[in-house]
């Protein structure tokens, strides 16, 4: 992803609030397929990472990042954006 297209996803992600926060259990499954539903809808998301260890919320963004086939916008603190671009809908 260009550095432009980055500058331009975050600051239409500024007012967005986080749609999925990661408990105690880590990255389960279940918030995996969270994030990728909320992917599907929005496209872009931020996400917070409930992990103390800085690089415990590296490793675990890399993680969604991998997973997901998502890209890495910005990371602040406990909050991650992530974007995908939806597919295109053949009509």
């Amino acid at each position: 992803m260009k550095s432009e297209q980055k500058k331009q996803l975050r600051a239409r992600a500024h007012a967005l609030k986080p749609v999925v926060i990661t408990g105690q259990a880590g990255l389960t499954p279940a918030v995996l397929s969270e994030i990728n539903l909320a992917l599907e809808h929005h496209e872009l998301i931020k996400v917070r990472i409930n992990a103390d260890d800085r690089e415990m919320r590296k490793e675990m963004a890399q993680q969604i990042c991998s997973d997901l086939g998502a890209d890495l916008v910005q990371s602040i603190g406990h909050i991650v954006t992530l974007y995908r671009k939806r597919p295109e809908q053949k009509s």
